[in-house]
This record gives structure tokens, C-alpha cells and sequence, in this order.
């Protein structure tokens, strides 16, 4: 078998059991926290800015689509792997001491931004070549920091609701201040903290230095670690002063990350362009494909030209050729900026071949739709 193969086998099992165990995990946890009916209350409410930010990560990963298998499986891991072995790390700091505020500020962050974290090493180790660069780390980041805000969210909601929070004697005010807090207030937190992770992976995956690629995933980890103390701590010191920290430094690093995004997003354009420019000077794919592959616009309408000229069949052949080529080009990217991996001129051929194959059976809008 070879090794890639071997590598995608050993992370699914992994993930797979990791993921089952957490939501044994979670589930006790759950089940233990409150009346079926606060539960359920607190998943529907939990779940409501799922939808919205999981599309904005979507929306990022436009370019270049990662696998929908390990998109799910980041959204998994965080709301069981992430979340029942942070709490499993935070009962023992506690019963070896730790105050309530020590755990908040300092554990927490510690155990879950790791927790969270864990999942991005281990795609950087057995499946390196689905991360093609740092808007990939961020939006696998973010898919893991949803899950585990949801889950979270869950148990706090319904502790709100049943006043087993320690804030007050609950119902539907304190559900209602939580939901506001949680989940319109700062939905974007955990993904925040855990992009500061995702970015540093996909630094490390470009980074032509053995060491680089060792210290920025550790950098990354410390720098969620302290976002998420900083705003831990925040909410430990009164309204005025979290709102302070929010409006002040949180909101503002936040809106800076999302512009950060947008230009990674917007430089895949022209990263692209030049990268199945120089492949198409080498042979390795028609120059006039290129403005149908690298604009997101005219790839919807290739896909339409072709459904529209052979049905579902050709529209199926043109998006696995687009796929073919995308990953190509990020591909040859990384050759012509000198940080190719090891299994470049495999990879490389697998792409090529699968391009030679498709390309007969597809055509783009002003050419002869092909006949089978």
C-alpha cells in the first residue's frame, strides 16, 4: 500500500474512534447536566450560528474546496474529541488545586486551544496534501472551533436555564443573557482562537526550513492560548471591563483577521494564474483553459455550458477537471516557491494524467461540445 494511502487509512481510524469515544464522552456529560427539556432548548439554540459561520468558512474555501469528509470531521472532532478531552484535562487541574478564576484564565486555555489544536497536527502529519497554505489552515481551524463553541454552548445554555451556573437562579432571563453573550455577541470565538493555530500550520506546510516547520506550529499555539486568556479573563472582571477588552482589542484583532482572510482569499487568484501559466509553458495543460479554472465565475459557467451540452455526465467530467487542475496549480505553486513535498513528481503525475484523461470529453464555452 503505498505510503499516502497508508497515511489517509491511519488518520480516518484515528479521527473515526477518537470521535466515537468523545461523544460517548459528551453525551454522559450532557445527560448529566440538566433536564432533557433545557437540553434540548440549548441544542436548537447552540445550533442557530452554526449554519451562518460554517458558510463563511465555506465562502473562504471557495478556491480551492477542501475534502467535505474533512471538513465534517473537524466539525466532529471539535464538538466531541476537543470538548471531552479538555474536560477531562481541566477535572484534573481542578482536583489538583486550581481555583475557578485559574481555570478560566489560565486552563482552559491551555487544555482546550491543545485540544482543538490537535486535529490540524494530525492532518499536517498524515494528510499534508490537503493543506495547501494558510487560508486552508484557517478554514479548518474554524470548522473545529465551531464544533466545539456548539457543544460548549450546549452545556452553558442549559446550565443558564436550570441556574446551575453559579450566576443566579436561572429560567428564561439568564437563557436569554447567555444566548445574547454566546452565541450573537462573540459566536466567532472559538474559531478565532484556533485560526491563530490554522494559520501557522499553513505557514509551516510552505516553509522551506526543518525548523520553521517545528516552531510555527508551536508559535500558533500560543498565540490562541493567549487570545482566549485574554478574553477568559475579561469576562471574570465585570461587564464594564469585558466590554472594554471586546470592543477595544478582541473585536478589533477579530475584523483584522477577517481582512487577513479575504486577501489570502483574493491572492488565490493570481497565485493560480501564474502557477497554470508556468504549467501550461511546460505542456502540462491547454493555455486557454487557464481564465475558466482560476475565476470562480467563469468556472460556474463552464460546469453550466457543460450541463447544458451533455447533461450531468459532462457536467461531472468538467468539475473533476477543474478539480484535477486546481490542485495542479496549488501544486506547482509550491514547486516554482521551492517548498514542493516529497511526493511532488507523483502527485504531480497523478494530476496531469487525470487532466489528459478528462480533457477530451469536456469543452468550454466557445468550443465544439465533444460527441461520445
Amino acid at each position: 500500500m503505498p505510503r499516502r494511502r497508508r497515511d489517509s487509512v491511519a488518520f480516518t481510524v484515528v479521527v473515526t474512534v477518537l470521535v466515537l469515544l468523545g461523544a460517548l464522552v459528551m453525551a454522559l456529560v450532557v445527560a448529566l447536566s440538566g433536564a432533557p427539556g433545557s437540553l434540548a432548548l440549548a441544542a436548537l439554540l447552540a445550533a442557530l450560528p452554526v449554519g451562518p459561520l460554517v458558510g463563511c468558512f465555506m465562502w473562504l474555501d471557495r478556491y480551492e474546496p477542501e475534502p467535505r469528509s474533512l471538513l465534517v470531521a473537524g466539525l466532529l472532532w471539535g464538538a466531541f474529541v476537543a470538548t471531552a478531552a479538555a474536560l477531562v484535562f481541566q477535572g484534573i487541574g481542578m482536583a489538583g488545586g486550581a481555583s475557578d478564576g485559574e481555570s478560566l484564565s489560565v486552563l482552559a486555555p491551555v487544555t482546550e486551544e491543545l485540544t482543538k489544536g490537535a486535529f490540524l497536527v494530525l492532518l499536517l502529519w498524515w494528510r499534508r496534501h490537503e493543506l495547501d497554505g494558510v487560508l486552508d489552515g484557517i478554514v479548518y481551524a474554524g470548522m473545529v472551533g465551531i464544533g466545539f463553541a456548539f457543544t460548549e454552548n450546549i452545556l452553558y445554555l442549559a446550565a443558564a436555564y436550570d441556574g446551575t451556573d453559579g450566576l443566579g437562579p436561572g429560567g428564561t432571563e439568564a437563557l436569554t443573557g447567555t444566548f445574547i453573550l454566546r452565541c450573537i455577541v462573540s459566536p466567532f470565538a472559538h474559531p478565532f482562537f484556533t485560526a491563530f493555530i490554522g494559520v501557522s500550520v499553513g505557514l509551516a506546510v510552505a516553509a522551506r526550513s526543518g525548523a520553521l516547520r517545528l516552531v510555527l506550529p508551536l508559535l500558533g499555539y500560543v498565540a490562541a492560548v493567549l487570545a482566549h486568556s485574554l478574553w477568559n479573563t475579561a469576562t471574570l472582571t465585570g461587564t464594564d471591563n469585558f466590554l472594554v477588552v471586546y470592543g477595544t482589542l478582541m473585536l478589533p484583532a477579530f475584523l483584522g483577521f477577517v481582512a487577513f482572510a479575504l486577501y489570502r482569499r483574493r491572492s488565490e487568484h493570481g497565485m493560480m494564474r501564474a502557477a497554470l501559466e508556468d504549467a501550461a509553458a511546460r505542456g502540462l495543460i491547454p493555455a486557454t483553459d487557464i481564465p475558466w479554472l482560476v475565476d470562480l465565475r467563469a468556472r460556474r459557467h463552464a460546469r453550466a455550458f457543460a450541463r447544458r451540452g451533455g447533461g450531468a455526465q459532462a457536467e461531472r467530467a468538467m468539475r473533476e477537471y477543474q478539480a484535477a487542475a486546481i490542485e495542479l496549480a496549488y501544486l506547482h505553486h509550491r514547486y516554482l516557491r521551492g517548498t514542493a513535498p516529497r511526493d511532488f513528481a507523483q502527485r504531480g503525475h497523478d494530476h496531469v494524467e487525470q487532466l489528459n484523461a478528462v480533457r477530451p470529453y469536456i469543452a468550454f464555452p466557445g468550443q465544439v461540445v465533444p460527441t461520445r
